[in-house]
């Protein structure tokens, strides 16, 4: 019996009334999502990142070759407001990880480039991270994250559709 069971057990006393099995799959995917998020975040902030820094990074290095997008480009890839991508941007230039340069296709905009020091940076950090990852998926055979990795497709479909 896990914590979910626990609050479930009593909400059933109070409500008998009530099908509780949605609020245990929710409340098993919010403790997890707080799991996994303390692991990595551990990781990232070893490596003096947080979320948002390492959010950034990683869309600009899984870019590929220049490793540069637009603002627009990253607020869509990272669904964060111009605002907050602006911030991001602004604090990940003053610690000289990404750089502004002029567009190649457009001299009237700009790109969002990792400088040098960012992609050695978020390159190492991506090998530190996808081993995090694979210690916190571990607890599961490769079978059953296959099963769960179907279920969580189907779900998260059913919702974004």
């Amino acid at each position: 019996m896990d914590q979910v069971d626990r609050i479930l057990a009593q909400w059933r006393t109070e409500r008998p009334d009530l099908d509780l099995e949605p609020m245990g799959t929710i409340g098993r995917i919010k403790r997890l999502h707080a799991h996994l998020m303390r692991s990595m975040e551990k990781t990232w902030a070893a490596h003096g990142l947080n979320a948002a820094s390492f959010d950034v990074l990683a869309t600009l290095r899984r870019a590929g070759a220049p490793y540069a997008l637009s603002p627009g480009d990253l607020m869509a890839s990272t669904m964060v407001t111009s605002g907050t991508m602006t911030h991001r941007i602004q604090q990940l230039e003053r610690a000289g990880l990404v750089e502004r340069v002029k567009n190649p296709a457009d001299g009237r905009s700009y790109l969002i480039s990792l400088s040098a020091k960012g992609y050695e940076l978020i390159d190492g950090v991506m090998s530190v991270h996808v081993e995090t990852q694979a210690r916190l998926v571990s607890v599961l055979t490769a079978d059953q994250r296959a099963q769960l990795d179907t279920l969580l497709a189907q779900f998260l479909d059913g919702l974004e559709h």
